[in-house]
């Protein structure tokens, strides 16, 4: 942008920034969500098939790559104590710090999600910014210039509307992503979150008839 003056130079390295995180975001989520999908099936399906929590913590930690299932298994195993977190039933116990160990894991899911909105929402208008910054900077200089021809006008103008291309082209993968990632952290939510209600009736059920 070299007609536009500094703000149009600012806003197109906003938008350069901007698409370089979002882009580093997505491939490394599509990555991550990948591996998870198919890892939370492997886990789930190799925990009740083990005779015991041990063999199954075991044979989880092979195929959980992301870590999102032993956290739960690991939630379970509740040492007797003095505090307040110790008091109440087991199922009330279970039920704290599944949720907990829940809520971390799908953190760890949810996380960049928030940057692919915000690129997605407020993209076109950082572009929109930069086309109506630069279009005023060229009506001054052509002005200015006193003689208008349509070599003059249409180099200035053509350069700052580029600008709410950019910001388009930047904001629609961002905005994409976000859906299909959205999607498919939601299929997950809901696998870890049945799992973790089955462990809770598992590990209840043997308390009380322990």
């Amino acid at each position: 942008m070299t007609q536009g003056g500094a703000v149009s130079q600012i806003v197109a390295i906003l938008l350069l920034t901007m698409s370089v995180a979002s882009w580093v975001v997505i491939l490394w989520k599509a990555w991550m969500l990948h591996r998870a999908t198919g890892d939370v099936a492997r886990c789930t399906a190799a925990f009740w098939q083990s005779a015991s929590v041990d063999e199954a913590s075991v044979k989880v930690a092979a195929f959980d790559r992301e870590r999102l299932v032993l956290p739960l298994i690991a939630a379970t195993d509740m040492k007797a104590g003095q505090t307040l977190a110790s008091a109440g039933d087991r199922s009330q116990q279970l039920t704290r710090v599944l949720r907990d160990a829940l809520h971390a894991v799908l953190n760890k899911l949810q996380f960049g999600q928030v940057l692919l909105a915000t690129v997605g929402s407020t993209a076109p208008f950082v572009g929109l910014l930069g086309t109506v910054w630069g279009i005023y900077h060229a009506l001054i200089g052509i002005a200015g210039a006193g003689q208008i021809t349509i070599d003059k006008v249409s180099g200035p103008v053509g350069e700052a509307l580029i600008m709410t291309a950019a910001g388009l082209a930047v904001a629609i993968p961002a905005v994409l992503a976000y859906n299909i990632f959205g999607r498919t952290i939601g299929r997950i939510e809901a696998d870890l979150e049945g799992f973790a209600r089955d462990l809770r009736e598992l590990f209840s059920h043997q308390r009380q008839n322990g």
